[in-house]
Order: C-alpha cells, then structure tokens, then sequence
C-alpha cells in the first residue's frame, strides 16, 4: 500500500491537540484565472457487487463519527482501510485553511461520482453534524473543486496550512475525473471554516469560487439545481452569522458599560494612590502613611489590571461582531449574486426546451467511446445537421451491437429503449452484464442477474433477446426477454466465443467440445450433441 505523507505529519498534528474556540480561516476566495470543465468518467456498466446507497453513505459516516469524537484533536482516521481521513487542523496558524483530507486507497472500489458524493455526505452528516440534503450539495462542489484544481499543489500550498499541505502529493492531490484513476492516487481536499457550525464548517465560498461554478454550469442543466441549492445555504449561513453579530455585538455593548465602570473605579484607586503616596513623602519616618501608600498603590495597580482586561475583552467582543458581520455580508453577497446568475440561466434552459421540443428529428445510434478497448456509447444525433444532441453516460458498451425495444403506441411502434453487453472487466467491482438503455436518458435502468462473456454475441429474435452468459468456469446460451428476465440457460455448456444463430428449426451453437449442436428453441435442450 502507497505510504501518504500523513504519516509524516503526525508528530506536527499531535502538537495542536485541544482548543475550544471556532476553527476559522481566511475568508478570501481562491482567485479564478480561467475556467476548467470537469467531465467525470464514472464507471457505468454492471457491477459484480451492488451495495446500497445507505451502505455506501455510511462508508463516509464510519470516518466521520470518529473525527466527531473530538473535533478540536488533530488525527488521522481509518488506517489500513479502503478510505482514510486526516483531519488537519493547527491553531498556531491563523492565516491560512484548515482541511480535512479523505485518501481513496489502493483497494478500495468506489468507481462513480455519486457513490463518491455519498461517501463525503456521510462524513460530513457524522462529522459536522449537515443534514443529508446540504451534505449532498457540499460534496457535490467539493469534488468539482478538488477536480479542478486537479494535481494543481501551487494552489494548495498557497491557501492552505502547512499541516494540510504536507500531507498532499503534486500528483495525487484533488480529484481524477476518471474513475480508473481513484484508487491509491486521490487526496479530496475539504477546506473547513467553522467546525462548530452545522452549516458553515465547510467553506462554502471556497468550494464555489468562479471556475469551480464555470465548471458545473457546463453541465446540460447548467447545474442549476445544486447551484440553487449552494445559495440557499449560504443564505442561511448569512442569517445565522448576522444573528451572531448582533448577539456579540449586544455583548460587546455590556462590557463597554462595565469597562466605564471598571475605568471609574481604577481612576479612584489611582487618585487614592497618589494622595496616599503624598502624604507618605511629607511624612517619611510615619510608618502607617508608608504601608497604606503602599496598600493604596497595590490596590490602584490591580484595578489598572482589571481595566485592561475589561478593554481587551471589549475589544474582543467588538472584532467578533465585526468579524461575524463581514461573513454575513460576504455570504449574502454570493448568495444573491449567484441567484441573478441562476434565473438568467433559467430562462436559458426554458429557451433550449422549447426549441428541443420543436425539433424532433433526432436519431439514436452507437459511437466510440473508447477506440483501444473496443467500448462504445449511444449519441442522440440531428437527422438535419448531422450534430450530437447529447451522449450517453454509458461508455462500456461492447461488440458494437445495440437491439432496440420496442412498444405499441397504437398503430405504430416506439423504440422505448436498447438492450447490449456492457461492462468492464479492469475494475475491482466491474462486471460484464446483458443492459437496458433507456432510449429518452440513455442510461442503464435494467441489468441482468447473470454474468455475461465479454465477447458475446448479442441476437434477437421474436422479442427475445439471446447471448452467452458464465457459470462458473463454463458458458451457456442464455434466452432473456425484454426486461432482462432469464427465461432459460443452455442444458449444455459452450464455446465462449459460439455464434448463435436462432432458426424455425431451433438454435445453432458450438458446444464446450467444438462441436455443433442443436438446442430446443423453447428449453434450450440440447436436441443434438
């Protein structure tokens, strides 16, 4: 397993163990100096695994509720695991971000962004205290940002602290935007803020400065709904941090009633001082002039001592009102700005709906996705410009055959979807299955049970839908219908590689042995062997 340099940061972290004040951080934005698009390759073919989304989510919640145990402790979580936390924190630097650090190791098999988003939702519920819905949106902009600033350590090293930073890799820090490339190679940087705030422990403004909303609006909603979602929170975070000015702000009100008062009374006591001191240089050999002008000077320098305090916690008191208000202010200006930007793009999508609805000479066909492993995808093309519409996320499709599904609509048919082979057999969790694509998404929304041979032919034929499937060690003819339910497998095992050809009389194969067989149309029993 890849050595990361937390190991090499611990002695450092184990330096700022405890304090109780809020983690803060300075407030400038990272300063955009041009736009990335980040396209994330998820891995969307079948898979030999399939675990729940909870399941999945609690991946991220397991980390998160041992870094809960104690916030203000610097550490690393979950060693010798599939994903590991530094929380990287470090009181003795306030000029530069804190951050939480998550580590996709070697032989974990997380291969799409969604399950990536729900492993950092679950640590930021459990860790910080979001509820699911805000969770969902931070991750989201935490893995656009740590995308864009991609294998980028000059930005890093400039914004944050030496704690976080040492623990990051030029070539490893941020996020791939191919799936392939996550396992031993990714440091998601997560910059914090608050970690005594359930909406602001994250910097919201980091995760969302211009090129990581540049980014997102290239997707074909133009991100409009997280983008929403990001200037509601931040909304919320300027309501609450305006109420914490006023409420230090109130604060700062009483202490400077009693800093008067305290001024009052360390005034007195010095003028009382001064006169004891008088009377005792008048009178030097007068042993009780000379100890009360001593008492009365002692007394004088110990309110002195109060004043200042009471002035320094004023001040105090008056920078937090300060401080609050300015990131309220900050966080109602990005959260107003962004909504203008929203309803303008709003109104662009509408634009784009109606002219896709008057225009629908669109057809459906197979492009190449990936020439050297021989995948392929699905690309809604204008039949009257020749131009791509849209792709598919699917991009496993193998052996360059789609079947069309189709429906009644009355008189006439529909194609409602494609079934193909797709899948990967590279990923720690890949598998190879018999899909359907839905003909409007072109995305997966049925798989088989069964594994299929990567280079299986694919054939219909009366509405169902014929291929070679593994069982152990040996493969079989498999019959599906429409749904990709098995109807039935081979009594007989064949060549991997065996045509299938279906005929009136029963279905043409090659047996394990290299010989032609005929298998019953109905059963698939062999009727000759």
């Amino acid at each position: 397993m890849k050595k990361f340099k937390w190991l090499l940061a611990m002695a450092v972290m184990a330096g700022c163990a405890f304090y109780s004040t809020a983690l803060t951080v300075n407030e400038d934005e990272i300063k955009s100096t041009g736009s990335e698009v980040v396209e994330f390759n998820s891995y969307s073919g079948p898979h030999a695994l399939i675990e729940s989304a909870a399941s999945i989510t609690d991946i991220g919640g397991n980390l998160g509720r041992q870094v809960a145990i104690d916030l203000n402790q610097a550490g690393a979580y979950g060693l010798n695991t599939k994903y590991t936390v530094v929380h990287a924190i470090d009181t003795s630097d306030d000029k530069k971000m804190d951050a939480d650090i998550l580590f996709i190791n070697e032989d974990a098999t997380v291969d799409h962004i969604t399950n990536l988003r729900r492993i950092i939702s679950g640590y930021l519920m459990e860790a910080y205290g979001y509820n699911a819905g805000d969770a969902s949106t931070i991750a989201t902009f935490i893995t656009v940002y740590n995308a864009v600033y991609r294998q980028n350590l000059s930005v890093f090293n400039s914004k944050y602290k030496s704690v976080v930073t040492r623990n990051l890799t030029e070539e490893d820090c941020g996020l791939s935007t191919n799936w392939s490339d996550w396992p031993g190679n990714t440091q998601i940087v997560i910059p914090l803020f608050d970690m005594n705030s359930s909406l602001s422990a994250v910097d919201t403004s980091v995760i969302s400065d211009k090129k990581v909303i540049a980014s997102i609006k290239e997707e074909d909603d133009l991100g409009v709904d997280e983008r929403k979602n990001l200037a509601d929170i931040k909304q919320r975070e300027a309501t609450e941090y305006s109420n914490k000015a006023q409420e230090a702000a109130q604060t700062a009100a009483q202490q400077n009633k009693q800093l008067a008062q305290q001024q009052a009374t360390s005034d007195k006591a010095a003028q009382t001082a001064t006169q004891a001191a008088a009377q005792a240089a008048a009178n030097p050999n007068d042993e009780d002039l000379q100890k009360k002008a001593q008492e009365a000077k002692a007394v004088a320098e110990a309110e002195k001592k109060k004043t200042e305090e009471q002035k320094q916690q004023t001040e105090e008191a008056q920078k937090a009102a300060e401080k609050a208000q300015t990131v309220a202010d900050k966080k109602l200006a990005e959260s107003t700005s962004e909504r203008t930007e929203i309803a303008k793009d709003k109104q662009k999508l509408l634009s784009q709906a109606l002219a896709a609805e008057q225009d629908r000479n669109a057809t459906v066909g197979l492009v190449i996705a990936d020439e050297k492993k021989q995948l392929y995808t699905l690309a809604k093309i204008d039949s009257t410009t020749g131009k791509i519409i849209s792709q598919s996320p699917v991009k496993v499709i193998r052996g360059r055959t789609i079947l069309p599904v189709s429906e009644k609509a009355g008189s006439k048919s529909k194609t409602v979807g494609f079934i193909a082979v797709c899948g990967e057999t590279t990923g720690a969790n890949s598998a190879v299955r018999l899909c359907y694509i839905d003909s409007s998404s072109l995305e997966i929304t049925a798989e088989s049970n069964e594994i299929v041979y990567e280079n299986s032919v694919l054939v219909e034929e009366g509405g169902y839908y014929y291929c070679v499937i593994k069982s152990g060690n040996s493969f079989y003819v498999a019959k599906y219908d429409g749904s990709l339910n098995l109807i039935q497998k081979s009594s007989v095992a064949v060549k991997k590689d065996t045509p299938i050809t279906v005929t009136d009389k029963g279905i043409i194969a090659t047996n394990s042995t290299n010989k032609v067989i005929l298998l019953n149309g109905e059963t698939l029993a062999a009727i000759s062997q």
